[in-house]
């Protein structure tokens, strides 16, 4: 099989199905077709995120959200015009189909399959004390905990690096000397790490005062150093730029069951009973891409947290947008989680 046929899947293939297929694949999209592969639509990664934004149950059939008028190429085109309409429509991948509309082939925008580097800054946050994990963190940071044979702020470091970006900032607070003895100045992967050090604790925006602005001429990646995230930082990238806001926020869909029947009411009179119903949050997963204004206004040593930030953004009239992930996500922050990790991560 060619890595395009694994992306085709049926109409009927539910939204939690596809989600897998996408994250398995890679191509960032999934072609819905018939028993005979007749191109019925097409469902991308940002069809993915609208949908989550809508809290469709993940059991909601492909064939509700699908493009089902895709652009497509046949193999009559030339190189030039299938690279014309990927630049004009902003494409990456276009199907294609033979006469009778049978799904043949994709192709790939030829920089997604061998990318450059990019040159956007990204700041790892590794100076929180970890007290929830101790003894574990007694003698260790927290994000210098391995999980498998490394440590969780290397395994974020080669995610990153396996997506093309090489500029690093590493915030410490807590044993730094741990940190940079491990990681250098990143001559070991390649990539350039550089280090800010909080000498007290400045909350979880504070660090950013401490980064050399003058050098922080594009979008800067921010993130915890506790997390684990098969994330598409690309992904992200493209989305922050499409939607030119002041910052954008990762969030995770967080489920929530009652565990009671819920009773709702017009003044005395019941109008409905509902058995544990399960409630959905969006939630702050840590990552962030933020503009160099942005971080141009933490002034060096301003206590200030991410919240609170983002919160003055939006108050100001400025553009605050979320990113919904769908992809492997797990904050380690409780000992229930470090135990967790070990078991999944290496299966993400």
């Amino acid at each position: 099989m060619e890595q395009w046929e694994a992306t085709l899947i049926g109409p009927e293939t539910s939204l939690e199905d596809a989600v897998a297929t996408l994250d398995r694949v890679a191509l960032r999209i999934v072609m819905v077709v018939d028993a005979e592969r007749h191109l019925l639509g097409v469902v991308t990664d940002g069809d993915i995120r609208r949908a989550l934004l809508k809290h469709l149950p993940l059991t909601t059939p492909v064939q509700t959200i699908m493009n089902a008028s895709p652009l497509t190429a046949t193999r009559a085109w030339s190189r030039e015009q299938i690279l014309a309409v990927m630049d004009k429509y902003k494409f990456i991948q276009l199907p294609m189909v033979d006469e009778q509309n049978r799904v043949i082939g994709l192709e790939t925008l030829h920089g997604l399959l061998h990318r450059g580097k990019l040159d956007n800054p990204v700041f790892l946050m590794a100076g929180g004390f970890g007290t929830r994990l101790r003894p574990l963190t007694h003698d260790c940071p927290k994000p210098m905990l391995k999980v498998g044979d490394k440590p969780i702020l290397e395994l974020i470091l080669e995610s990153f690096i396996s997506a093309g970006f090489h500029r690093f900032f590493i915030s410490t607070h807590y044993m730094p000397e741990m940190i940079r003895s491990y990681f250098g100045d990143g001559s070991r992967w390649g990539v350039s790490i550089r280090y800010v050090h909080e000498d007290s604790p400045l909350g979880t925006g504070g660090a950013l005062g401490l980064l050399p602005h003058g050098e922080i001429d594009l979008p800067l990646f921010m993130m915890n150093g506790d997390l684990l995230t098969t994330l598409n930082f690309r992904n992200l990238l493209e989305f922050h730029q499409e939607h030119n806001g002041a910052a954008t926020m990762c969030v995770y869909e967080y489920e929530h069951t009652v565990p009671y029947g819920v009773i709702e009411s017009d003044g005395r009179r019941i109008t409905s009973i509902v058995e544990k119903p399960v409630q959905h949050f969006f939630i702050n997963a840590g990552i962030y891409l933020l503009s160099p204004a942005l971080v141009s206004s933490v002034q060096a040593g301003t206590p200030i947290d991410m919240p609170t930030l983002l919160g003055q953004e939006i108050a100001a009239g400025r553009d605050v947008n979320m990113f919904p992930i769908h992809e492997y996500w797990l904050d380690i922050g409780r000992m229930e989680d470090f135990q967790r990790a070990q078991q999944e991560f290496t299966r993400a």
